[in-house]
Parts: structure tokens; sequence; C-alpha cells
């Protein structure tokens, strides 16, 4: 297991694949869900310094906040709710690049301004999403949702 991350600068494409590895060594050997989920948010907190990056579980039919890392958040979210429920109701990734322009979008912080969220599914059925917040407009791209698709398929239930 790594126990310090090596962090590159410089093009989002290197960034990934040099992080991506690593990730999977924290992972390795580890079967604790709630340990790999704080290391995967800890891990891409550091690696990219933004804003939030946390999981939301669903649970009884709501989105419920797990591991993050950044500023408090929104405990619970309605399937359909924010740019997190709609996420999960339409199994897919959603990325937006200006927060205040997403119909119906939750905000847990005034600071954010583009968002990524990216659902996890097992046997096709939406268990969580990954919630990346920046305090920058159109943060996220095709090649965040890319990489973090990849990421997230390294964690086993």
């Amino acid at each position: 297991m790594a126990e310090d991350l090596q962090i590159v600068t410089g093009d989002k494409n290197e960034q990934y694949q040099n992080l991506i590895p690593q990730i999977k060594g924290l992972l390795t050997g580890e079967p604790d869900l709630i340990a790999n989920l704080a290391n995967v948010t800890a891990a891409l907190k550091e690696q990219f310094n933004w804003f939030w990056v946390g999981f939301y579980i669903v649970k009884n039919e709501e989105l419920v906040l797990g591991p993050f890392q950044g500023p408090v958040a929104c405990t619970r979210i309605k399937k359909g709710r924010g740019v997190c429920g709609s996420s999960w109701e339409k199994a897919k990734t959603l990325i937006v690049p200006d927060v205040e322009k997403f119909p119906g979008h939750i905000a847990c912080s005034s600071l954010s301004k583009s968002e990524i969220v990216v659902p996890i599914l097992k046997d096709g059925i939406v268990w969580g999403v990954l919630d990346v917040d920046s305090e920058m407009l159109d943060q996220f791209d095709d090649k965040d949702q890319y990489y973090l698709e990849q990421i997230l398929a390294l964690i086993e239930l």
C-alpha cells in the first residue's frame, strides 16, 4: 500500500495516468468499502486540489453522504434532485460547466461553480455517485469523465 502520493503537475492526462496506478495500490488488498472510498477522495483531492470531492451512497431511496474531502456538505439528496440526484436517476455521468445554469442545482456551497457527477454501478444498478465540485467555471470535460469512470471501476463491492 502506498502511503504518500506522487503528485505530478501539467497535462491532465499525465496527472490521471500517474494517479490511477497509485489508487490501485491503495485499494489492493483492502476489502473495506468505506476505507477505499475515503482513500479515493483523498487521492483525487490531493492530486487536483478540487474544491470538493466525495461520494454519496444510495440508501433507502436517497443518496446519503459518504466519505468526502472539502467543506461540510448536503447530507441527503432525493432521486432526480440536483446534479447528483439527476446522475443517479439517469445512471450517467453529468458534466456541468456552470452550476448556476443547471435546473434545480442544490447549492451546498456558493463557492462551487462547476461540477461532475459520475454514477457507480453494479450489475447495471446505481449504488452511489462520485461528486466533484470546482471553484472555477467549466473545470471538467470528457477527459475527467473517462478517467474518473476508470477509477470508479477499480472499487469493488
